[in-house]
C-alpha cells in the first residue's frame, strides 16, 4: 500500500557503505490474498441451500482482467512443473473512497508488488517483494487509453501499472524475471481495511513505538489488535522505521502478512456462517484478478491449494537491489543476484542465501519492530 500522494520516493537515509494458462490452480498466499481465496472457497463448500445466491452475489463482486488476451504470445514459455507464480499488487489509486489518502492525479500506481511462487509440492512458498522505486527497463506496453507507450531505461517499476494497468505490470515482471505469471491479484485500500475489520483485526506486537504522521499510525510499544485503518497505516509506514526508505516498509509488510496468515485459520468462520459470508463478500469485493480467477468456482479451486502453507513455510525476500549512486531516492537491481533469485523460482528451488547477501534490502531493523507472537 502507499503512503503519500507525491510521486514514489524511496528517500532513504543512506546507510554507511550501502551500497495464461498453465499449471493447475494451486497457490500460496500473500497479504489479503490468503483471506480472499480461503474464505471464498469456504463459502462455496459450506454454502448449502443458499449457495445459488451466494455464488451469484460473490461472482458479481469479482473484477477480472484478461491478461492472456492483452499480452498475446509476447510472454515467457509455460513451464508445467507443478509450481505456480502469482503477481500480487497493491494499487495506490486515490479515486473514490481512496481519495482521503491523497490527491487523485488520474492514474494509479502499484505500490506493493510481490511475486508469489508456490512450490511443486504445495508445502512451501517463496515471496519476492519488488521495491516500487526500482529503476528498470520497462517494456513497450499498451496504455490505459489504448495507445502504445515505448517504455525505456531507468523507469521506476511502479510506473508500469500507472502507464498500462495490470497487463503492463505483468509484462514488466515477466520481462524482469523470465517467468510467466500464472495469475494476477490486485488489492485496493478500502477493500483491505474492510476485510481486516470483518476479520476482527490482526494482532501484532510492536517492540518499539511507531509514530508516522504520513501513514497516520501511532502505536505504543506492546501488543495491539489492529483495526483495518491501523493495519493499512502499518503497511504504508516507512518514515518511522528502519532507515526511512521503502525498503523498511517492505519489511513491515512482510511481517504483517505473516501475522495475518498465522491468525486467519483461527477466526472461527466455520462456526459462524454470517462472518464467513461477510469475509467472502469483503474479500471478493476487494480484489481484481486475471480472467481465470474471476468467478467463485475458479477462486475456490485456486484456494484449495492454500491450506497446507503457513507463515513458517514461506521464505520472504526483497529483490536484491542497491541504492542508485546517481539518485539516493531510487534503487537499482543487482543483476547477478536477481538472476539467482529468478533462476531459483524457475527451477522450483529455494532462494539461495548468497543471492541476498549484498543487497540493501532486508538489512534494516524494521522486520524486528513488528512480530505476531
Amino acid at each position: 500500500m502507499t503512503d503519500e500522494s507525491a510521486p514514489a520516493d524511496t528517500a532513504p537515509k543512506r546507510p554507511k557503505g550501502g551500497g495464461g494458462r498453465r499449471r493447475k490452480p494451486r497457490d500460496k498466499r500473500s497479504k489479503v490474498l490468503v483471506v480472499t481465496a480461503w474464505t471464498a472457497a469456504s463459502v462455496v463448500v459450506l454454502g448449502g441451500a443458499g449457495l445459488g445466491f451466494v455464488y451469484f452475489k460473490l461472482n458479481g463482486n469479482i473484477k477480472g482482467v484478461d491478461i492472456n488476451a492483452a499480452l498475446g504470445t509476447d510472454r515467457p514459455e509455460n513451464v508445467d512443473n507443478g509450481s505456480q507464480d502469482i503477481l500480487v499488487l497493491g494499487s495506490d489509486s486515490r479515486s473514490g473512497d481512496n481519495a482521503k489518502y491523497g490527491k487523485d492525479e488520474g492514474a494509479a500506481r502499484s505500490d506493493t508488488a510481490m511475486v508469489v511462487h508456490v512450490n511443486k509440492g504445495h508445502k512451501t512458498a517463496s515471496v519476492v517483494s519488488i521495491p516500487r522505486d526500482t529503476l528498470i527497463s520497462r517494456p513497450e506496453c499498451k496504455t490505459n487509453d489504448g495507445e502504445t507507450d515505448p517504455g525505456g531505461q531507468r523507469q521506476m517499476f511502479n510506473t508500469a501499472y500507472e502507464v498500462g494497468g495490470p497487463a503492463c505490470a505483468v509484462k514488466t515482471v515477466e520481462k524482469m524475471s523470465g517467468i510467466r505469471m500464472d495469475h494476477y491479484v490486485e488489492v485496493d485500500f478500502t477493500g483491505f481495511k474492510k476485510l481486516i475489520n470483518t476479520l476482527g483485526g490482526v494482532e501484532i506486537t510492536t517492540k518499539k513505538a511507531i509514530n508516522d504522521k504520513d501513514s497516520h499510525l501511532n502505536l505504543k510499544a506492546g501488543t495491539h489488535q489492529l483495526t483495518g485503518e491501523q493495519a493499512l497505516g502499518l503497511v504504508r509506514t516507512r518514515h518511522a522505521v528502519g532507515d526511512g526508505s521503502d525498503l523498511g516498509r517492505i519489511q513491515l509488510q512482510q511481517a504483517f502478512i505473516k501475522a495475518l496468515i498465522n491468525q486467519v485459520k483461527d477466526v472461527g468462520v466455520f462456526s459462524n456462517p454470517k462472518k464467513l459470508y461477510d469475509l467472502a463478500n469483503d474479500a471478493t469485493s476487494a480484489i481484481t484478478t486475471d480472467s481465470e480467477l474471476n468467478d467463485v468456482k475458479s477462486l475456490a479451486g485456486f484456494a484449495s491449494g492454500l491450506k497446507g502453507i503457513g507463515a513458517g513455510d514461506m521464505k520472504m525476500v526483497t529483490l536484491p537491489i542497491q541504492y542508485d549512486p546517481a539518485d539516493p531516492n531510487r534503487v537499482l537491481p543487482l543483476e547477478k543476484a536477481d538472476r539467482q533469485v529468478w533462476a531459483a523460482l524457475k527451477a522450483d528451488k529455494p532462494i539461495p542465501k548468497s543471492a541476498t547477501e549484498k543487497s540493501a534490502g532486508d538489512k534494516g531493523d524494521a522486520s524486528d519492530v513488528v512480530t505476531s507472537d
